[in-house]
């Protein structure tokens, strides 16, 4: 590669402070046209923000392009949308490559394979439609889990559920109980909650690669339930009981760690990486499993929750090798970047907001 080519991932758009031009959408049209793109039809009329930046980028680069990888395509296509909607983009941490990151080839909704047809489509979206596209906001999976979480809120997405579970109900807009479920479980993660609404939420879905919980009530449950099916799980449970800030509380989380472990042990050794994440998943659709974790968290403060949280995981119970600090103007968190593994956040910030907006926090029905 020549270094003319090489020269074109560094080189700025211009400074286009005090012209009145929409710089946002002047670079969108700059790199589109920077990785050899043309942007919509309607975007590219004489005069837009879009159409001027690519084409002056153009007039730069001629044929000189970077190629566009799938992760550059849904990158543009993203702050495309963000751009058009007025919602703030996140551009210091939402890149190519972390789109490529929170890739996955099955929904974790609907638990299908992705694919090219409408409703198995993968789409990215934001967890939170209050807040802006922020590194550990987005997710993807299918577009009929999409417009379903688009229609509802986490509390509504459980209140299906529970009906669909009560009344018999196979599907509703598309989806069974146990995908409801998991939906509200998902988006009840980035939601932030008081503790005992926390601690009563079954962990129908561990957290998706990438994504952050601001609970730290559900970043126990996520870490327990991954640490306690790898091997020498007993003896890293005892260590955990250590760990807890009273000893009163020692009884009743080794009555959850007993109730957990059972549904985890019945998992076949030889499971693939994920059928291994679903069973450790509908570990948690026993109600027995969740009464115990409920009876042990509830007696937890939210800001105890987080100083065993980060104990945990500065002790190497956690996988402290796996463990990377993230830090942007949105969020705050310990995330693992290898998908199926846990994603926790000791700090809760509220993810990037619609321009305009204050992000809502506090409840289940924030959306």
């Amino acid at each position: 590669m020549t270094q003319a080519l090489l020269d074109l991932d560094t080189l700025p758009a211009p400074d286009l402070a005090g012209n009145g031009l929409d710089r946002t959408g002047f670079d969108i049209g700059w790199d589109h046209a920077r990785h050899g793109l043309v942007p919509p039809a309607g975007l590219m009329l004489d005069g837009t923000p879009v159409s001027q930046g690519w084409r002056a980028a153009r007039a730069v680069f001629g044929r000189r392009t970077v190629a566009a990888t799938r992760g550059v395509r849904q990158w543009l296509a993203l702050r495309l949308d963000a751009w058009r909607t007025g919602v703030a983009f996140e551009p210091e941490q939402v890149t190519p490559h972390y789109l490529t990151q929170i890739e996955t080839p099955h929904c974790p909704v609907t638990r299908q394979a992705l694919g090219s047809g409408d409703d198995s489509a993968p789409v990215t979206t934001r967890l939170r439609d209050d807040a802006g596209f922020a590194a550990g906001n987005l997710v993807v999976m299918s577009r009929i889990a999409e417009r379903a979480k688009a229609a509802c809120t986490a509390a509504q997405a459980l209140q299906h559920a529970e009906r669909m579970a009560r009344e018999g109900l196979e599907t509703l807009d598309g989806l069974d109980a146990a995908a409801w479920a998991r939906l509200a479980t998902l988006m009840s993660l980035a939601v932030e909650l008081p503790q005992v609404q926390a601690a009563r939420i079954p962990l129908r879905v561990l957290p998706p690669n990438r994504v952050r919980v601001l609970n730290p009530a559900q970043g126990l449950q996520a870490l327990l339930t991954l640490r306690l099916q790898a091997a020498g799980w007993s003896r890293r449970a005892r260590a955990v009981a250590d760990l807890l800030p009273r000893a009163e509380l020692r009884h009743d989380f080794n009555l959850f760690v007993g109730a957990l472990a059972a549904r985890l042990m019945t998992i076949p050794l030889d499971a693939s990486p994920r059928d291994l994440r679903w069973a450790q998943e509908d570990a948690w659709a026993d109600g027995r499993v969740q009464r115990r974790w409920a009876q042990f968290a509830v007696q937890l403060t939210a800001a105890e929750s987080e100083v065993l949280l980060q104990r945990v995981a500065e002790s190497g119970l956690a996988g402290l090798h796996l463990l990377v600090h993230e830090r942007s103007s949105a969020t705050e968190g310990w995330a693992l970047p290898t998908q199926g593994r846990l994603i926790a956040s000791p700090r809760r910030v509220a993810p990037v907001p619609r321009r305009g907006h204050v992000a809502a926090t506090g409840a289940l029905d924030a959306r």
